[in-house]
């Protein structure tokens, strides 16, 4: 590796957690957006998610070319495309004034996105050497985490003082001052000859593409009822077959080395974070529909009592790469699930007469929890690969991690939806007039039964409360999720022979950035 001075080496990790930072907050910063957006754009609920599912997608397709962009034009000068990119069009979609346009500028957004994570992470792993990886983890780690508990806090922020537009020109500036520094500290990086294995990279944006599409456009075409997500599921079949046998079939330059998932440690981490990132980003879907919908708070209200919850998650990362200097990183991981076990359990105690203290309470312990998971995965996912496979794997990684998230979403979703319905029948079929419990109901709040207007009230508040008990049985689930991952902590294999070897290839020598 190229050397580099003290000075530079803190100049490089603040651009690239910055950059992790501005890529993350991208994927929920719209989210509080998202009404405004559809009433100036005059769009359907349908037709304007499709400015966040297009940047889902195209980042979700080119994140798994990390490591080819980053062989062929090297990782400084990829950075310095990416942020550029991601820079330019975060401004062209704040210029939008049709939802076309945002849709196709949040395309290439997504594009030159995709790489900022998995390049951040790579950086740092070539950065520091494997005595201090634990440390340059938890740096990273503050904005894989931090980025989408931000996101709604301050998008709401934004879109309640000023308008959507700036939940996009926010990114102007920063974009600029993380490209001025990057191009001045970055050392030049090395080149190699590297052919486009265009066949694999069709096969494979097919099948992230089409996954996708299912997990997004699902809930609303009532899933596997519908022809087209049907369509989606044997085309994504096809392209997911059709790359693995084309990976397997294709010795020289394919898209990225199948031999990754042979590793143990990396297999298992893909493991775990999938499943945590279920529960994560389903928990960061759920509790901004509840505070706005259910609980009636202001957006920005709502980002204000979900931001505590990013602030601790800064400060347990930062601790985590301390204590894995003393303690089994699986120890770690172990710790942070049960705490967010513990702090899961008042969410499934929620109702309609909740307080802002026991939703801010459990959201700043879970944080601390979040921050012991994420960064102890993120190392040991790499701690008995090969150095030259380090890029190929963190662009992986970061798509796994990607559509773990998506798959939490859809599935939390589409769970929280058929049981509002449940819960609204069986809630109504305790509702007799005949029955005592009604009769004295009535009495005490002057109901009607005669008078259409009556049962509109109870019609509203049947809603609301079928409503909130789907959201509890929902953190009822997500619960049982993230207790799932403790027995996974039994495939990684870290013995000291082991970790000796990986020491040996992870330090192979890399000429440069």
């Amino acid at each position: 590796m190229e050397t580099v001075s003290p000075y530079q080496r803190l100049v490089i990790t603040l651009v690239v957690m910055v950059c992790t930072i501005m890529q993350l907050l991208d994927t929920t910063i719209v989210n509080v957006a998202l009404p405004q957006m559809k009433g100036q754009l005059g769009a359907s609920p349908e037709q304007i998610s499709w400015v966040l599912t297009s940047y889902v997608v195209a980042a979700s397709i080119f994140m798994p070319l990390t490591g080819f962009f980053s062989d062929r034009i090297g990782i400084r000068n990829y950075l310095l495309l990416s942020i550029g990119g991601f820079t330019l069009t975060s401004m062209l979609c704040g210029l939008s004034t049709t939802l076309n346009q945002i849709v196709l500028f949040r395309i290439l957004q997504g594009v030159f996105g995709a790489a900022l994570v998995p390049l951040s992470q790579m950086v740092l792993i070539q950065l520091y050497p494997i005595e201090e990886r634990a440390r340059a983890m938890s740096i990273w780690g503050v904005g894989i985490m931090a980025g989408p508990i931000l996101g709604p806090s301050l998008g709401g922020w934004l879109t309640e003082n000023w308008s959507w537009h700036w939940t996009f020109f926010i990114n102007i500036p920063v974009g600029i001052l993380l490209l001025i520094m990057a191009w001045i500290t970055m050392p030049s990086g090395s080149t190699r000859a590297r052919r486009m294995d265009w066949s694999g990279f069709a096969l494979m944006a097919i099948a992230v593409g089409s996954l996708q599409l299912i997990l997004d456009l699902g809930e609303h075409r009532d899933w596997f009822d519908s022809s087209l997500i049907r369509s989606f599921v044997v085309i994504g079949l096809v392209g997911l077959g059709g790359f693995i046998w084309h990976g397997l079939q294709r010795s020289e330059d394919p898209l990225f080395d199948l031999g990754i998932f042979r590793d143990r440690n990396f297999i298992a981490a893909v493991l775990m974070i999938t499943t945590m990132s279920l529960g994560f980003y389903g928990a960061t879907l759920l509790l901004p529909l509840m505070l706005v919908g259910s609980l009636h708070y202001s957006p920005m209200i709502t980002g204000l009592l979900m931001a505590p919850r990013g602030v601790v998650t800064i400060f347990s990362t930062l601790l985590a790469g301390r204590l894995m200097k003393f303690i089994d990183d699986r120890i770690v991981v172990a710790i942070g699930v049960v705490i967010i076990a513990f702090a899961s359990i008042p969410m499934t105690h929620y109702n309609l007469d909740t307080t802002p203290f026991l939703i801010m309470v459990p959201g700043l312990i879970q944080g601390l929890g979040l921050g012991f998971i994420f960064v102890p995965l993120s190392t040991m996912a790499y701690a008995t690969l090969a150095a030259h496979k380090v890029p190929e794997a963190a662009g992986v990684f970061s798509l796994i991690r990607s559509m773990g998230g998506s798959l939490g979403i859809a599935i939390l979703a589409g769970f929280t939806a058929r049981h509002a319905q449940t819960a609204w029948t069986q809630l109504r079929a305790g509702i007799q007039e005949t029955s005592p419990e009604f009769q004295h109901w009535q009495q005490v709040t002057g109901f009607d039964a005669d008078m259409a207007e009556s049962w509109k009230i109870i019609a509203g508040l049947l809603a609301e409360q079928s409503q909130m008990v789907a959201y509890v049985d929902a953190f009822n689930l997500i619960l049982v999720v993230f207790l799932l991952m403790l027995p996974m902590l039994l495939i990684f294999r870290l013995n000291k022979a082991v970790v000796k070897s990986a020491d040996r290839k992870i330090d192979e020598p890399v000429e440069a950035l």
